[in-house]
């Protein structure tokens, strides 16, 4: 017998995937498995790649409440933004992992600003990317967990190294990300149907307004102890699932000095990722593509310098319901539990 979890949120996309990982963990064992509005109705009919598993065959999708989850010695939460806080509420000594922003950002007048004065600041949690400096060993002696968000995973990861090593500027810093449809969740939009998407690209939330924003400015803010300031653009690309972040800085005039500028970032995210199990620096002269990762919980990176404009460039990719939501929620789980960091997660991606 496994620890015992349960996933509390799991008839939305990030939950399926949820659920498909934690099906195959070899420590892990499926206690409880909720939804809101579809509660009552068979898991395998909201997710039919689920047949013939024995936690899911035949088992309805139970009530998202305490008495359900209590049991657990482990509760993801796949939950819409400012559920997730009144459900930790009501289990004050669960071991949570939870994958909404809720308990993300620490500034409450932040928190208020991206996501409605209406919404209370929950306060912050453990921050869970394992691959900033020092982020294993609090998230491995944390009872509650915030997942980041999938573009903010994305984007952390290629540009923490080189604002550590001081290679690019804080202040001048422009992310543009292409994410699949299932980033938008699985709610009905007129702007998420087939015909709207095939064929198309579109940008939204610009400007500086996607939530996405304040997450990446504070990681990146602590992980360098710099203040950052960036300019973010969400992009939605014709493909289900997928995130390729397109990040660029002002090249630090200790970077320009040296004698290879591009290879002194590719140095600077080799070191940063040399022990990583997930996040991959490719080869020299080959860029990252969605679909390496698909499936996985690998992130992909590769950096350049444009001498021309004097920025750094970093294109990093991950799958958003993998290493952006659920491949990586499970990963912090295995830490919290003190079980090997990869159990039941690969970083080899479904190919073609």
């Amino acid at each position: 017998m496994g620890t015992r979890v349960a996933v509390a949120g799991a008839s939305g996309y990030a939950g399926g995937e949820l659920l498909r990982l934690l099906a195959g963990h070899p420590d892990l064992e499926i206690t409880a498995v909720s939804a809101g509005s579809s509660a009552g109705k068979p898991i395998t009919s909201i997710h039919p790649n689920l047949v013939g598993h024995p936690a899911f065959d035949g088992v309805n999708f139970a009530a998202t409440d305490a008495a359900t989850l209590g049991e657990a010695e482990l509760i993801f939460m796949a939950l819409p933004h400012g559920e997730s806080a009144k459900l930790a509420d009501a289990l004050p000594q669960a071991r949570i992992v939870d994958l909404s922003a809720d308990f993300r950002l620490g500034d409450a007048e932040t928190w208020h600003k991206f996501y409605g004065a209406d919404v209370a600041h929950a306060g912050r949690w453990a921050y869970g990317l394992p691959e900033l400096p020092g982020a294993k060993e609090n998230i491995r002696q944390a009872r509650t967990v915030a997942a980041p968000g999938c573009y903010a995973t994305t984007s952390i990861l290629a540009l923490a190294p080189l604002l550590a090593a001081g290679l690019a500027e804080p202040d001048d810093i422009v992310i543009v990300a292409a994410s699949g449809t299932s980033g938008a969740g699985r709610s009905l939009r007129t702007d998420l149907l087939a015909s709207e998407v095939m064929g198309s690209m579109s940008a939204y939330k610009v400007g500086g307004t996607h939530r996405h924003t304040p997450e990446i400015e504070q990681a990146l803010s602590e992980a360098s102890g710099l203040e950052v300031t960036l300019s973010f653009t969400p992009t939605l690309a014709p493909m289900p699932r997928g995130i390729l972040a397109t990040c660029t800085a002002k090249l630090t005039k200790a970077a320009t000095a040296s004698a290879d500028p591009g290879q002194a970032l590719r140095d600077a995210l080799g070191a940063a990722y040399s022990t990583s199990p997930f996040v991959h620096l490719l080869p020299d002269g080959q860029w990252p593509a969605t679909a390496a990762v698909y499936g996985s919980n690998g992130a992909h990176v590769q950096a350049a310098a444009d001498l021309h404009a004097g920025r750094a460039v970093v294109i990093s990719t991950t799958d958003n319901l993998g290493k952006g939501a659920a491949g990586q929620a499970v990963q912090l789980a295995n830490l919290m539990l003190g079980l090997p960091e990869t159990a039941g997660l690969t970083t080899h991606g479904v190919a073609p």
